[in-house]
């Protein structure tokens, strides 16, 4: 199955402004690229690449005084197949773990292990062991939140979220990863492409999508407690503790986002032909 798949984010700066953006696909996915881009940018500026501690590749720039455009255009090839469920997938104790999923235990920014540690254990201590845990911590995070894109709010933790009962991906994402940290287990927040692939199609605007991964029997495996099924399509962009750690832009000044634009699409063209009703990548032209 092949996925056409970028994004088209515009900013209006007042002044040259430094910005480390998380944009490029996953290294674990750059094999599937059938054709496309790196990270792109309109008017054209120095960019370096690294790999922060979490493997994400990340990109520094400076962007200059007035609309500056990132974009990027590719087709994916995927598997078609949905998302692994394995119900006998059991917990790891503690003690057992390996050294670098320790920290998907802790308290984060946005997911507040410390406040939530009593009643995870008073909704899920006598759930079953292993996956079904992880899956009804899942069913109760779904139940409790009302996913609507006039709910995000850039602040939000887990606690607030399941607090007020609304929020957008990334809050159903963090309520499931601090719950699933509650009952030892650890959980990691990852950002990617996730498009209407093989369910009804949304009538609202494409956007990222969050979900998670939880460690198990020594591997890490997806769970979505916002669509709550599996899913297919998935494209890996980032992961972390949380949102602050696989954000797609830090701008460190001030700046106005002028146009957020993603696309996410089954096809069957392995080329980069013109989208209907979008501009085509590389004939970007800056937004008055």
């Amino acid at each position: 199955m092949l996925i056409r798949l970028g994004y088209e984010i515009a900013f209006r700066l007042p002044q040259p402004t430094p910005m480390l953006v998380t944009l490029n696909i996953h290294d674990s996915r750059r094999t599937d690229i059938v054709i496309g881009q790196e990270l792109r940018a309109l008017p054209g500026v120095p960019m370096r690449q690294y790999r922060d501690s979490f493997g994400n590749t990340c990109t520094r720039l400076t962007a200059p005084t007035g609309v500056f455009t990132l974009y990027t255009d590719a087709v994916v090839e995927d598997s078609g197949v949905q998302d692994l469920t394995m119900p006998l997938a059991r917990e790891v104790p503690v003690d057992q773990l390996p050294d670098q999923a320790l920290v998907f235990l802790l308290g984060s920014r946005y997911c507040e292990t410390d406040q939530l540690v009593g009643m995870a254990w008073d909704l899920f201590g006598s759930a079953p062991n292993g996956w079904n845990r992880v899956q009804a911590i899942c069913d109760y995070v779904h139940s409790q939140i009302e996913f609507g894109y006039h709910h995000a709010n850039p602040t939000k933790g887990a606690v607030q979220a399941l607090r007020e009962g609304r929020g957008v991906c990334r809050d159903f994402a963090h309520s499931a990863i601090a719950l699933c940290r509650c009952m030892n287990i650890p959980a990691r927040y990852c950002t990617g492409y996730l498009g209407d692939i093989g369910v009804p199609p949304v009538n609202a605007p494409m956007d990222f999508s969050a979900w998670f991964e939880a460690y198990l029997d020594g591997q890490w495996y997806t769970f979505d407690a916002r669509h709550n099924v599996p899913r297919i399509g998935r494209v890996l962009i980032a992961r972390g503790r949380d949102a602050a750690d696989a954000a797609i832009s830090n701008s460190f000044g001030a700046h106005t986002l002028e146009k957020f634009l993603v696309w996410t699409d089954q096809t069957d063209d392995p080329t980069l032909s013109p989208r209907p009703q979008a501009t085509p990548a590389g004939s970007l032209s800056p937004l008055a």
